[in-house]
């Protein structure tokens, strides 16, 4: 068998001489003008190999100088100031001073108050649990400790440190500019893959002893419900788990079919693509290729061994053999059967036979490989295995109990993940273990998943915990199946997302404190985050008040105007507050200016093809801009997790080409104009004809005859008919089919504003459903429709002995436009 080419990947990590200056034992390597590695080796010998951290050293070299006195040595950029003394590495001879508007000075082995990145796993978490630091800190500096991690050699396959007393770290020393600081982190560390669109769907995950006739008929039980999805995880019970024969251990690890679940598994995994899932097997591979496999014989034959012994080929990431066998027999054949791509789930430490080498990163890497060998872009479903881990996408973030306490966390945890560049983190939806029965914090979890990077509903084995929206009361069924719904009309937003974080170095989640780093209230609100660039959500991780039945969040609103995409409410910038929301509420709010596309579709496609049409969330008050972009699915990544993108719309000349496809959205504010496309391709892959519908969120048309729609081509201009239509939070445009190839102009009239709205249209149902005494409540709503001034109103409510709860919603809404007050 030939040597595969998997092991090669793309790599430059020998820095230009021009950036380097050394000693007889230490070395610094200016990589930007924030970034500083420094290494010290007893044995002047040096590390010039990739690690699984830094992969690409030879950046462009920054402008520095260097002023050697003898025996001290200063290196100086625009943004710090390096004073060493040539000895080994100590808080007395290395120290660095920054510039610029923190003065903060650093000495060598001093720690920051860091701001957080990930950990390997949050199995058996209840709660918070402890994170491992990123390359962010308010002090301005962070360092990467890169001294232990593993190699890759020349021809991409792995090695270890070389020994001895030797350092190597990195030191990020940017201030507060934390974006430039991930932009070095992804320059030196590669950028985070493009992922398939289908992926950004929903994702069926239980872990549960399923037969192909009770997976089919659940799939069928989602499509009928009109819920969509995307992919189908089969966890373990795929393989034989409990009938193994004698001595061999237990059934963790497995590579041969259920046949007693699957009688003909090739016909179950294309039952499931005829229905536009993609699919993924769990797989522990800890305990190797035993003698009862299916692929056995095969693999025992290549690696030497007499199959006739059953001596089991045992798991060995470090021997090119095995990983060859692993790879081209044992995995190559279930791919050839219809599996998609596969969930590495190794939770068996971090050591192998070659000091340093985790066989959690040797998977990762030579899976993710190997997936995206040939045309196919590359997935895998993995665990975090430290800094670089972003260059293999989706993280399983691991088996969390089932509380409250657990969704607190999570969506802090997903967004300090950013911190360390890990972008694509994939928790378990609902949480995975132990914990309690509660239709509420299910259907909670569910929306914070909406919200995440993927959303991949699971469970454990426990026959009481289970996912399925049906099997929940109608209430949170019917929260859970719309949110499963609105993920996907979420799609063509996700996708352009998706595709700023592999070519801008931009992840989807981000902290409040990454746009807002002078702002103390930034950071004090960890479990909100910016959702791509439009959205900031401010999740609701706690039950429901008894009286008001609504749940309540802490959030802050930079300076600016913003209105809830889904109940129209306009909020005053510059603020910390309460949200209350319903059961089938949950705060997203957008600024003026934001255009954000969806799926015009109620009930999305299984496997999300580009849409036939789609409605863009327009949120008027200021300019903004977004181009939507799409590709035709072929497109894939190059082995260093970047790629090229094809702009003229022409057709691929490589195969490492992404091919993407453009829409750009215009709104001029003082015109109110709003222009869509002309889309950049006449792909096959994007529909010749699309309808087109425009939802102003918060703002009413009074006049139709105001408005005015054409379609405009290279040629001539055509007015285009459209309907109106009331909504809940705005007025919906429906504008019918538009060519591609052309221009939709919406003239809204001049300077068109959001509403002021009224807030006792809003307080009145929620204090309708209060649970409480009749007289007050009635006291209550006359104080708040009095013909009195707003402070008035606002003095007497805080005087009448309201709870606490109900008061903050009445308030929220009250309080939430100054223009009210005002009118």
């Amino acid at each position: 068998m030939p040597r595969p080419a998997r092991y090669d990947f793309v790599t430059n990590p020998v820095a230009h001489s021009e950036a380097i200056v050394a000693g007889e034992k230490y070395r610094f390597t200016v990589l930007t003008d924030g970034l500083l590695r420094y290494e010290w080796a007893e044995d002047g010998q040096f590390e010039d190999r990739a690690s699984t951290f830094a992969t690409c050293r030879k950046l462009t070299v920054p402008d520095f100088y260097v002023w050697d006195r003898g025996h001290i040595i200063e290196i100086v950029t625009k943004r710090f100031h390096v004073i060493y003394n040539k000895k080994k590495f100590s808080s007395e001879g290395f120290a660095i001073q920054l510039k610029g508007p923190l003065t903060t000075k650093w000495t060598y082995g001093q720690n920051a108050t860091n701001l957080g990145g990930t950990t390997r796993t949050l199995d058996m978490v209840n709660g918070r649990t402890n994170v491992e630091p990123g390359v962010l800190s308010r002090e301005g500096f962070a360092v990467l400790d890169d001294s232990n991690t593993m190699m890759f050699e020349k021809d991409g396959w792995i090695g270890p440190r070389k020994s001895g007393d030797r350092s190597d770290g990195y030191i990020f020393l940017y201030g507060h500019d934390y974006r430039e600081a991930m932009r070095a982190y992804y320059a030196v560390s590669g950028s985070q893959p493009l992922l398939p669109r289908w992926a950004l769907g929903n994702w069926w995950s239980r872990y549960h002893p399923f037969t192909r006739e009770e997976y089919l008929d659940l799939m069928d039980h989602f499509d009928n419900d009109d819920v969509p999805m995307n992919v189908g995880v089969l966890d373990m019970d795929w393989h034989r788990v409990w009938d193994l024969p004698p001595g061999y251990g237990n059934g963790w690890t497995g590579y041969s079919w259920n046949k007693k679940f699957f009688p003909d598994p090739p016909a179950f995994l294309e039952e499931l693509h005829d229905r536009n899932l993609r699919v993924t097997l769990n797989v522990h591979p800890a305990d190797g290729i035993r003698g009862f496999e299916d692929q056995y014989e095969e693999v025992a034959k290549y690696l030497g061994i007499d199959p006739k012994t059953k001596q089991p080929a045992g798991f060995d990431c470090t021997n090119r053999n095995f990983m060859d066998a692993y790879f081209d027999i044992v995995h190559h054949e279930h791919e050839e059967m219809g599996v998609d791509f596969w969930w590495v789930d190794w939770q068996q430490g971090n050591r192998s036979k070659i000091p340093g080498v985790d066989p959690l990163w040797v998977l990762n890497h030579f899976h993710f490989l190997d997936n995206g060998r040939g045309r196919q872009r590359a997935l895998i479903l993995s665990r975090f295995g430290g800094p670089g881990s972003h260059r293999y996408q989706i993280g399983f973030s691991g088996d969390t109990v089932m509380t409250w306490d657990s969704l607190n966390f999570q969506p802090e945890f997903t967004a300090t993940a950013s911190n360390i560049g890990y972008g694509w983190w994939s928790h378990d939806i609902g949480g995975h273990m132990h914990g309690y029965k509660d239709d509420e914090l299910t259907a909670r979890w569910v929306q914070l998943g909406c919200w995440s990077p993927i959303l991949r509903l699971h469970s454990s084995n426990n026959i009481f915990n289970t996912r399925e929206p049906w099997t929940f009361m109608p209430e949170a069924c019917g929260v859970m199946e719309d949110t499963l719904r609105l993920r996907h009309r979420l799609i063509p937003y996700l996708y352009t997302m998706n595709a700023r974080c592999a070519s801008d170095d931009e992840p989807l989640i981000q902290p409040m404190y990454w746009d807002y780093p002078e702002v103390d209230e930034a950071y004090k609100v960890p479990n909100q985050f910016r959702f791509g660039s439009e959205l900031t959500v401010a999740p609701i991780t706690a039950a429901r008040d008894t009286t008001t039945h609504l749940a309540a969040t802490k959030a802050w609103l930079p300076p600016l105007r913003y209105v809830d995409i889904f109940t129209g409410v306009v909020y005053d910038g510059d603020r910390e507050l309460l949200f209350h929301r319903p059961l089938s509420g949950y705060p997203v709010l957008a600024p003026e200016g934001a255009i954000i596309p969806l799926d015009a579709a109620w009930r999305p496609e299984n496997g999300s093809p580009n849409p036939t049409a789609l409605e863009v969330l327009l949120v008027a008050g200021a300019d903004g801009s977004f181009t939507l972009i799409e590709d035709n699915g072929t497109g894939t990544r190059v082995d260093d997790g970047d790629f090229r993108m094809i702009e003229d719309g022409g057709v691929e000349s490589e195969p490492d080409n992404v091919r993407f496809i453009y829409t750009p959205i215009t709104y001029k504010q003082s015109t109110g104009v709003l222009k869509i496309g002309p889309t950049s391709s006449s792909d096959p892959s994007i529909p010749k004809n699309r309808d087109w519908k425009v939802r102003l969120i918060a703002h009413s048309v009074k006049n139709k005859s105001e408005i005015r729609c054409v379609m405009t081509s290279s040629k001539k201009a055509k007015p285009i008919s459209y309907t109106t239509t009331a909504a809940s939070n705005g007025t919906i445009l429906s504008l019918g089919s538009v060519p591609s190839d052309h221009t939709c102009v919406i003239e809204l009239g001049g300077g068109p504003q959001l509403d002021v709205i009224d807030p006792t249209k809003k307080i009145w149902p929620m204090l309708y459903d209060s649970c409480m005494d009749y007289d007050q409540k009635e006291s209550i709503w006359n104080v708040v429709k009095a013909d009195q001034p707003l402070g008035t109103r606002v003095g007497r409510l805080q005087n009448m002995g309201i709870k606490q709860g109900l008061l903050d919603a009445i308030l929220e809404l009250m309080l939430a436009d100054s223009r009210y007050a005002r009118e």
